[in-house]
């Protein structure tokens, strides 16, 4: 079925904040609208709203036609206890309540209800088996295994059946999430991040579903490789401007447009606020003239000369007139407004006393993790050596820095830590920023040495203010737990940095600064990311491949 969704002069938010208004935008067939805007913008909220997951604060959404199926997805993999694989991708496919709605529909019509008068409840069934039938809710046991299989899943000893969402890693649940994605059939699709977790497989896959889709897609993403290899249109929420902005073309023309924008505005402003200054300036000169003059003439005046005296008080009017004239022409100028500076997240990274001129050795390490085996691996990471690490999921890149980061002991060979090692870590699941603890007694807990007050300043100037710092860890978003961890790479010394996939979760402005903060940065860096920008952006002497158990340099 092809689908329209419009929304019209919709804003979102919360009762107390709003964060866009006026926004219009159409997803038609054929359109991938890319949503980008910084964290706290709004992103995630637009898509509820587009899902009819949260009302709007004003304006509507209209899907055409009204039966249209519309499948969101958000950015968490939320894993509910004892739900199976299968039972996962049903329910974040639609097929769940598809089915669901049907078997409600049924039971109606086997036993209606005498009150529900004006509703047929064989109308209400057809309805509920066509849109169970166009959710592929009737085969989808059939089709599942298939594509679990193309995904490498089948591999990893992935039973839809019984293998729990619970048990898997980050990447296996990224893949089962992209499965979710290739079984449904929905007509319109709204994605919210779903680039994170995926390997550069998972990534090809996706970029090529989306690619195919005869629907509209309007998504939402921090990659910027998948953006300018996917989008057709963009769609910027501006938190600092407050404004909504549709770019036609795909993201390098919007990068192009955006940035011919923001100097257009300057110069605009710039232009009037010269203008408006000298004016006040040549008013004011007009004053002190009139003033000046008056008393003056005044002055100078006998007081039985009436012809001077008038003479004064002409030129005094013509002088006043003059400075009446120069406040009309102020207030006929077109008022324009300065361009609001948008915050950015300007950060360095805490530097170490220098350790050891060799950080970690590996010496035919091998380890053993039931079926997976990793190794015989011999390498060696100097001070201030920068290597990357790619490879896909499950192929042992956290088991690798495990091994060189002295986490885990190898079953056979050796490895060893290097002296004076400080390492500070970014990892993928943000273990240090989880728990009940409220963030600013968790992150006082890390920098003993800091007071209260100075730990507030620090997390401000990464965007957690007042009303983050005072809330249990768990119940911030992704994105500012990646910030807080930021901020303890800053708090904290360290001579050996290992970012393990840092661009999840953070907002474009954001992860372009931590490219520049790397850039500065002296020490070791461990370097593990599907981020293909990233990759060619920041500075590597070396590049680790590592693909079933054993690493190989380019």
């Amino acid at each position: 079925m092809t689908a329209t969704l419009v929304a019209k002069n919709v804003a979102g938010g919360f009762a107390h904040r709003t964060l866009f208004e006026a926004l219009d935008v159409t997803v038609a067939p054929g359109d991938v609208i890319g949503v980008v805007g910084a964290n706290g913008a709004g992103k995630s909220t637009l898509l509820r709203i587009l899902a009819g997951d949260l009302e709007p604060l004003e304006g509507a959404v209209s899907v055409a036609p009204a039966d249209a199926f519309v499948g969101w997805l958000p950015q968490e993999h939320e894993r509910v206890p004892s739900e199976t694989v299968a039972a996962y991708i049903a329910r974040r496919s639609g097929c769940t309540d598809a089915t669901r709605a049907m078997d409600e529909a049924a039971a109606a019509l086997a036993d209606p209800d005498p009150s529900a008068a004006g509703v047929d409840p064989a109308d209400v069934y057809s309805a509920a088996l066509d849109h169970w039938l166009a959710s592929g809710a009737a085969d989808l046991e059939e089709r599942l295994p298939a594509v679990l299989a193309d995904l490498g899943l089948e591999s990893h000893a992935v039973q839809p059946d019984s293998t729990l969402m619970t048990a898997l890693s980050g990447g296996q649940a990224a893949r089962v999430g992209l499965a979710a994605l290739m079984v449904s059939r929905f007509d319109i699709v709204l994605l919210d991040e779903p680039t994170n977790d995926l390997d550069l497989d998972g990534l090809d896959r996706l970029e090529q579903f989306v690619h195919d889709l005869r629907g509209g897609v309007m998504l939402v993403s921090h990659d910027r490789e998948f953006l300018a290899r996917s989008v057709t249109r963009v769609l910027e929420l501006d938190l600092a401007q407050n404004t909504t902005t549709v770019f036609g073309g795909g993201y390098e023309s919007y990068l192009e447009e955006r940035e011919v924008g923001r100097r257009h505005r300057r110069e605009e402003y710039d232009e009037f606020a010269n203008v408006k200054a000298d004016l006040v300036a040549r008013a004011r000169t007009q004053r002190e003239w009139s003033s000046q003059g008056v008393r003056n003439a005044m002055r100078k005046a006998p007081d039985n000369d009436k012809n001077r005296r008038r003479a004064a008080t002409e030129s005094s009017e013509k002088q006043a007139q003059k400075v009446r004239q120069m406040e009309s022409r102020i207030a006929r100028l077109e008022e324009v407004v300065e361009p609001r500076k948008e915050w950015t997240l300007e950060f360095t990274i805490g530097a170490a006393p220098r350790s050891s001129s060799v950080v970690a050795t590996l010496d035919g390490a091998v380890v053993h993790q039931g079926d997976f085996v990793l190794g015989p691996v011999s390498l060696q990471v100097d001070a201030g050596e920068r290597i990357g690490i790619t490879g896909p999921n499950g192929a042992g890149k956290s088991t690798l820095l495990r091994l060189l980061l002295g986490r885990q002991q190898p079953d056979q060979g050796r490895a060893g830590l290097g002296a004076s090692v400080a390492i500070g870590e970014v990892d993928q699941a943000r273990a240090d920023f989880t728990g009940s603890d409220r963030l600013v007694d968790l992150f006082e807990q890390r920098v003993p040495s800091w007071s209260t007050a100075d730990v507030r300043t620090l997390l401000a100037k990464f965007g957690l203010r007042a009303d983050h710092v005072e809330r249990a860890v768990d119940e911030l978003s992704p994105g500012e737990r990646t910030r807080a961890g930021l901020a303890l790479l800053q708090a904290r010394g360290t001579n050996v940095l290992v970012l393990d996939e840092p661009t999840n979760h953070l907002d474009l402005a954001a992860i372009e600064q931590l490219e520049q903060a790397l850039a500065t940065y002296d020490g070791a860096l461990l370097l593990v990311t599907h981020d293909r920008r990233m990759l060619q952006n920041v500075r590597l002497d070396r590049i680790w491949s590592v693909d079933g158990g054993r690493v190989t340099e380019s």
